[in-house]
């Protein structure tokens, strides 16, 4: 199995040692996967995973998000970027943990 996510198209500057933080929680609630792995400059990454024989079968969560980073700030500010007074200005986003659903079978 692997997760994976493009580039950016807005310039994050997570930095060369920039990590994904990535869980998988199966159907029964336990959680099965709790890893880091490298995400390059711009957020893109792939990290690829088996998935242990004695999870529970059905509707697993997956979550991925810059490891030990401040990666949204509700200020609408991007602290890594200076600020919205930079050039262009800044557009908030949203804080929203993201989930996936993979599908667990026996």
């Amino acid at each position: 199995m692997s997760v994976t996510a493009p580039d950016a198209d807005c310039d994050p500057r997570y930095g060369e040692n920039a990590r994904i933080h990535v869980t998988v929680t199966d159907a029964a609630g336990a959680r099965i996967l709790d890893a880091t792995s490298p995400m390059n400059d711009a957020g893109g990454f792939t990290y690829s995973f088996n998935v242990p024989v004695n999870s529970a079968a059905g509707a697993a969560t997956v979550t991925a998000t810059p490891y030990n980073t401040d990666w949204c700030d509700d200020t609408g500010r991007n602290n890594r970027a200076g600020g919205p007074d930079q050039a262009g200005g800044l557009t908030p986003a949203s804080c929203v943990q993201p989930v996936r659903i993979l599908t667990i079978t026996p």
